[in-house]
């Protein structure tokens, strides 16, 4: 009997959370995952006890590119042995206007652009491009101070700027109560689909604090 509970808690375990696999073969994957970050949770969170420029007082970014990154139908490859060469300081630098600091480019290309099968710089214009394609919600630039809200709002309004997406190719993530992430899913020509098992689970907090932008 003992036995039998260990193995149903084991495999609950394992369907509950994402499966990672380091070292996989670049460019064997599935579709991908557009993740984009709401700078102020990260700058409340992390980047403004880390010193980022991203969290600059200047700065006022909204939604940011967290990264594009190769999903298969269940878990994900990182870390991928590829021969590509690594990105120069110059490319990873032309990607701070979307995602906040150079060193984000960085570490996105050494954790999830090395499984793309590409080279860096072409990594670098796909993810760009996926960024562009998707709308996001021009409420969220209006925001004048902190509110509260749940996090389906939040992909409503996503769904909303883009009438392509449904409830099953985007996921609303959150961090220590806050709104985190929006996560679009899409085909390796980025056309939104349908995200699989792991990524699909939605926030499902009413009352996500979504931090102004400053």
């Amino acid at each position: 009997m003992l036995h039998r509970i260990l193995s149903l808690v084991f495999i609950t375990i394992c369907l509950a959370a994402p499966l990672r696999a380091d070292g996989e073969k670049a460019g064997e994957f599935d579709y991908y995952v557009l993740s984009l970050s709401w700078s102020p949770t990260w700058c409340a969170l992390e980047g403004r006890s880390r010193n980022s420029p991203q969290c600059d007082a200047d700065k006022d970014f909204g939604w940011v590119l967290h990264g594009l990154w190769p999903q298969y139908e269940r878990g994900y490859p990182s870390y991928c042995p590829t021969a590509r060469r690594a990105p120069p300081r110059s490319m990873t630098a032309g990607m701070e206007d979307i995602m906040g600091a150079p060193g984000v480019a960085w570490y996105q290309w050494k954790k999830h652009g090395t499984c793309a099968g590409l080279e860096a710089g072409d990594y670098y214009r796909l993810a760009r491009l996926a960024f562009d394609r998707v709308k996001k919600p021009e409420v969220f630039r209006k925001l004048t101070r902190d509110v509260r809200v749940p996090a389906s709002v939040v992909e409503e309004a996503f769904i909303e700027a883009n009438p392509n997406l449904t409830r099953d190719m985007i996921t609303i993530t959150c961090k220590s109560g806050r709104i985190q992430e929006a996560r679009v899913c899409l085909t390796r020509e980025l056309e939104p689909r349908r995200c699989g098992g792991d990524v699909i689970y939605d926030c499902r907090a009413k009352d996500a604090l979504l931090d102004a932008i400053d």
